[in-house]
Parts: structure tokens; sequence; C-alpha cells
């Protein structure tokens, strides 16, 4: 919804939503979809926005502000989408489980927001955020737990048995801990959105996984003078290399999670190439 450089408008990232319909409504067509997506840049700056606010005594937490990102995107995809298609589209507000002992709390490094000059980094300091360099610049890193549940799945299936496109969690869902008497709690933390992606799949026994994104094909030694895309892996093969972790890596293990559990494919490419994707003849094939 934001390419690199591209300031946070409504209307630039509506265009982007817009132009991804298009694409998506090629997948739609005879097919029983779930969509999901991230919130990177949404969350941060509603962070940012919440930590600016001097009426606010505390700023907004972070499961607080992945709801109003799944609210805000998901009425702009179900938008786009019903407005193309003659199928209803509906976005659901979903929960994800994580461990509240899980080991990524103590190891943040999921992104959110936009990038910072180290300078303004260093102004940011009494905020007590951590950063860490992405690319050219800095950005915020939260803790992201491993998904464990995605609490509302059960409503997810009953409104795909009636025909209806789902859009469900958005941003990795809205990041909860059970406690002993099963009550949910809202966590400060950012779940992996391809992680909950491969999760919602393989509760509903999906048949493919497309992750869209910007680049047409996994690529082995991406942004050198030898890089090489991958058409068709096996997931030994994929795990037997190195992915960056802030960018493809999620999506490779996402992925091969995906088939290992199921095996059935996924596959990673461009969100252009979306039906093709779909068919399996372009982008990186990730078989059992």
């Amino acid at each position: 919804m934001l390419q690199r450089g591209e300031k946070p408008a409504a209307e630039i990232e509506l265009g982007h939503v817009t132009d991804a319909a298009r694409q998506l409504a090629k997948v739609c067509d005879g097919n029983d979809v779930i969509i999901t997506h991230g919130n990177g840049p949404q969350v941060g700056m509603l962070a940012l926005e919440s930590a600016n606010d001097p009426a606010l005594e505390h700023p907004f937490p972070l499961d607080v502000l992945v709801a109003q990102t799944q609210g805000m995107i998901g009425y702009w995809i179900a938008q786009a989408l019903g407005n193309l298609l003659d199928r209803r589209v509906v976005t659901v507000v979903t929960q994800t489980v994580v461990d509240a002992h899980d080991p990524a709390w103590s190891k943040p490094t999921k992104f959110v927001g936009r990038g910072y000059s180290k300078a303004q980094v260093d102004k940011l300091s009494e905020r007590h955020w951590i950063f860490k360099q992405d690319g050219d610049s800095w950005r915020r890193v939260v803790p992201s737990p491993e998904p464990i549940e995605v609490v509302e799945m059960s409503s997810v299936t009953d409104l795909l048995a009636k025909g209806l496109i789902v859009v469900c969690g958005g941003g990795g869902g809205i990041p909860v801990t059970r406690d002993r008497e099963n009550r949910l709690k809202g966590v400060e933390a950012v779940v992996d959105k391809d992680l909950a992606s491969a999760l919602i799949a393989r509760q509903v026994h999906a048949d493919v996984l497309l992750f869209l994104t910007d680049v047409p094909a996994v690529y082995v030694d991406y942004g050198t003078a030898t890089q090489r895309p991958l058409a068709k892996v096996t997931v030994e093969q994929l795990r037997a290399l190195s992915f960056a972790p802030g960018s493809m890596g999620p999506k490779v293990e996402a992925a091969c999670r995906f088939v290992q559990a199921t095996g059935k494919r996924a596959s990673i490419g461009t969100i252009d190439d979306s039906f093709a994707l779909l068919e399996g003849s372009v982008g990186t094939s990730i078989l059992p």
C-alpha cells in the first residue's frame, strides 16, 4: 500500500489498494478466497500520532492500533473488490493468540512505522523505542511472538461457506494472550502477517497460499550482480538458503510451514501476476 519513500496519505494508499483489487478480482473468479494484509507503515503512523498527542496521558497500545488498521485497510479492500465483483466481500476484525512466555518478547524484530535518519532516532530516545536499520534508514522494531490461534476462524469459515470473500488476519491479527480462565487480553506486539496467513491457510485447508508482494520471485543473492530467481523449489531446498529477516525471510518461512503441513503449494511473486501466480506459471512455487 506504500512504496518506499511514499508519504502515508490516504489517497495514495487507497490508489494502491484499488490497483491491487483489479488483480485480486481475477483470483476471486470461481474461487473461495481469504485475503490477508500487512499494516507496518499504517500501525507505525498511528503509534507516532498517539505518542505525539498532548491530550493523551498514555499512547494507545499496539493491539488497539492493529485493530484500527484492520478496520481502515479492510474497509478499503472490501470496498474496492466489492465495486469490481458481483459477490459480497466482508472484513472480519480478528484476534491472534500468542504465548505470553514466547522468547520473542525479549527480542524485538518486527518493523513498524516509517524510516528515520540516525539523528532523528537519537531525538526519539526519550520514547524508549527500539530501532534497527532497514536499508538506508532506521525503523522502530517491536516484539513479534509466534501466532498460535486465530480466535474468529469459525466465523471466517461460516462466511466462506456462504460464498463470501473474507478479509481477515490484517497485520497478523490483533495480538492477544489467554489466561488460565480462557479470557483474552491484548498485548503490546505485532504478529508477523506472513506466519499468521500460513496459520489461517492451514486452518481452512486451503488448496494454495499466495504471497503477493512487489518482487516477481524469490531470488538467490538478491541485490547483487549474481542474483537469480527461483522457479520451482522444495521446502528442503529453500530452507538451505538464507533470506533477509525483515523482508523475504518471513514469507519463505511461512510458505515452507504451509507446504510442509498440508502437502499443498505456496507461491511467492508480484501482485501484478496474481492470476498467473495462482496457476503456478510465474513466480516461485514451493512444493512438497
